[in-house]
């Protein structure tokens, strides 16, 4: 009897080790905030609530000045009012929650919400990404060849084109999740940013992650590298075909697409995709810089830069501003 229950006692015990070294699931994720400095926190608050405000305004007000205005309605500012409607996507994914987190303690999320804000993230920018790109094409073919450029920038060319842009912006962002969600996670369950994101989340992983972050790099690479080579080439082009024209065409075809350009500059130039995926998954203080810079910046740029570099949009926002002034009065 003695013995038996000895036993009993002995199998009780291994399985206690056994649950013991089994990893737990990781079911929440602990965002790190922008800061650990209370103060600090409080002014970002303040400051990114004002950026998300006109972030909103602005792009909003472009996408409707572009539909009321049917001057507008050309390929160039179809892809605008794309734009626009991704920077407000993507500011939305990551700003809200931030701005919630300041506030609170724990900075807690579930892991399923964090594998939906990483898919979002990815699917608006690398949508965004190839959506510049297109709008580079539409200006070497309408500087370019500005006979063939209505045949050739149809609208039926311009829907399949949105069309592609936004199915390989899903493809994408579904070929990096599926890559990160089949990992096992069982801690730590702590990322030293303000949102999820695959290069900090797959650190979680209690597995080797190497052949993981070779794919993730190479995807992204791959795109963020071919798509900035089909930019240069474009404007490269355009300015070689700018210098034989005269100088009248040459300032309004300049004027046409030095907005865009600038949005590009900024894009690629902090491009969050080409600074963190250059390199394997570490965590370095530029990170959050970075990301404040691409999630909550850029998005609010754009429509000021394509507002102030741009007559025709600006023409078409006092129409549309003294109609809603008129309407008002009446």
């Amino acid at each position: 009897m003695g013995h038996c229950l000895q036993k009993t006692s002995m199998m009780r015990y291994r399985k206690y080790l056994r649950r013991k070294r089994e990893p737990t699931l990781v079911t929440y994720v602990r965002l790190g905030g922008l800061s650990v400095n209370q103060k600090v926190q409080i002014a970002g608050f303040a400051m990114f609530l004002i950026f998300y405000v006109f972030t909103l305004i602005g792009n909003i007000l472009i996408v409707i000045t572009v539909i009321y205005d049917h001057r507008l309605h050309t390929p160039m500012y179809f892809f605008l009012s794309n734009l626009s409607f991704i920077d407000v996507c993507h500011s939305t994914v990551t700003v809200p929650k931030m701005l919630i987190d300041t506030w609170s303690e724990e900075k807690l999320i579930s892991f399923d919400i964090c594998v939906t804000q990483m898919f979002f993230l990815h699917l608006f920018a690398c949508t965004e990404i190839f959506l510049l790109t297109v709008m580079a094409y539409d200006r070497y073919v309408a500087i370019c060849k500005p006979l063939q450029y209505m045949t050739v920038m149809n609208w039926k060319v311009c829907v399949l084109l949105a069309v592609a842009l936004w199915t390989g912006g899903t493809i994408h962002s579904i070929a990096l999740t599926s890559l990160t969600v089949k990992l096992p996670y069982c801690g730590p369950d702590e990322i030293d940013n303000f949102f999820c994101d695959v290069p900090q989340v797959i650190k979680l992983a209690c597995t080797d992650t190497h052949i993981i972050e070779i794919l993730i790099i190479s995807n992204s690479g791959l795109i963020s590298v071919v798509c900035f080579v089909v930019l240069v080439v474009s404007y490269a082009v355009i300015l070689v075909s700018l210098r034989q024209q005269i100088s009248e065409g040459r300032r309004k075809a300049l004027s046409t697409c030095a907005a865009h350009l600038t949005v590009v500059t900024l894009f690629l130039g902090h491009s969050f995709c080409i600074f963190v995926y250059s390199r394997p998954s570490t965590s370095l203080p530029e990170d959050k810089i970075v990301s404040v810079f691409f999630t909550a910046v850029t998005p609010l740029l754009n429509p000021i830069i394509y507002t102030l570099r741009n007559e025709d949009m600006k023409n078409a926002l006092n129409k549309l501003m003294g109609r809603m002034e008129g309407k008002e009065k009446q």
